[in-house]
Order: structure tokens, then C-alpha cells, then sequence
């Protein structure tokens, strides 16, 4: 009753405090006013370092406030001279316009953790490998992402975070600083873990 007096009122589902079993009885119907949303703010080149100062932006943010939603602020000229460019000429741009990351970057970000999602890299001497999973997932079942004989088969996960690799220039130091951990089925996996699955079919 009180999803339908919302809806008939023209209020997105988001905005109303359901409870689990009414959330439960709408999953279903994947009402599109219940899905969580993101705001984007397009701004001009000379107000991407301090967007708060144009009343639209203003206004956004306070409409998202409603919404329980974040607001990215990019300017779309920028993002496509960026584009444009190789990726250290794309960060000394960055860096003379005053940004630390790319609005395209901030947006991604955004959206994994509206989503939920986290990335975990696999890394061998040929390639390494992105793998993007639900949070709060478990070790195995980040291995079957892979393949599903590896999580069957699986032992446990030596873990570095990728923080670490890149402070201490590769594998072999964060293993020397004692950075690689051992974890079991149990651990549940974090943005950014560099794993190698030890399994056994």
C-alpha cells in the first residue's frame, strides 16, 4: 500500500522507507524507480575545480540529496581532449588544470560502488587480468569467476593489494615486506587484491 501510494503520487520507490518483506514482494517487478541512481553534472572547462559555484550544480546536488544519490561533476570538453591524449600526457594535462583524475575515472568509480562491484587482478608473466565481482564475495567463488574448476578445486588465495605492489615496485619486495598474505575460503575479497589462486583439481 505504501509503494502504491508513493507511485500514484509520482515519488520514486528509492525515496520511500520500505521494509524488506515489501522490497522482497517488488524485486520482481524491477520498477525502475526503485533502481539506484547517479547524478552526472556536465560544467563548463573553467568550472570543473570548483563546480559548487554554479547554481545548476547547486541545484543537482540538492535534488540528489533527496534521492540519497552522489553527483560527479565532468566537463565533456575536457573529457574528450583527455581522450585524445597518451596516458602521461593525459596526467600532465590532469595536473595542469588542476584534477587528480579524469571526471570518466570519478564516474566509474562512482558506479562500481552504486553497483556494488568490486576489481580483483590475476597476474602471470604474459598478462594480467581484471576480474570485476559483487562485494563481499568469497575467495572461491572469486576464483570461479576464472574457471569453475578452480573453486572447486580451490586451496587458498595468496593475496597482495595492489597498493603495495605499486609502492614497493613488484611481487618480489611485498613479499620480502611480508605484504603477500595467505587467506582462506573464508576471506572476502577487496577493490584492488592481486591474487593468485592455489587449487587443486
Amino acid at each position: 500500500k505504501v509503494a502504491k501510494t508513493a507511485l500514484d503520487e509520482g515519488t520514486p520507490l528509492r525515496r520511500v522507507d520500505l521494509s524488506d518483506e515489501t522490497k522482497e514482494v517488488l524485486r520482481d517487478l524491477h520498477l525502475l524507480t526503485l533502481k539506484p541512481v547517479l547524478f552526472v553534472a556536465n560544467v563548463g572547462e573553467d568550472e570543473v575545480t570548483h563546480p559548487e559555484d554554479n547554481p545548476a550544480v547547486q541545484a543537482v546536488k540538492k535534488y540528489a540529496a533527496e534521492e540519497g544519490a552522489e553527483v560527479i561533476c565532468v566537463s565533456a570538453k575536457l573529457e574528450s581532449e583527455i581522450a585524445e591524449l597518451d596516458d602521461e600526457e593525459a596526467r600532465e594535462f590532469l595536473q595542469e588544470v588542476g584534477l587528480e583524475e579524469s571526471g570518466l575515472d570519478q564516474l566509474i568509480r562512482a558506479s562500481y560502488k552504486l553497483l556494488g562491484l568490486v576489481t580483483f587482478f590475476t597476474a602471470g608473466e604474459i598478462e594480467v587480468r581484471a576480474w570485476t565481482i559483487r562485494q563481499n564475495t568469497k575467495a572461491p567463488q572469486a576464483a570461479g569467476k576464472i574457471h569453475t574448476d578452480i573453486e572447486r578445486g580451490f586451496i587458498r588465495a595468496e593475496v597482495t593489494s595492489f597498493k603495495d605492489l605499486d609502492e614497493w615496485g613488484g611481487q618480489a619486495a611485498a613479499k620480502e615486506k611480508g605484504l603477500v598474505r595467505l587467506e582462506g575460503k573464508e576471506y572476502e575479497m577487496k577493490d584492488g587484491d592481486v591474487v593468485y589462486f592455489r587449487f587443486n583439481v
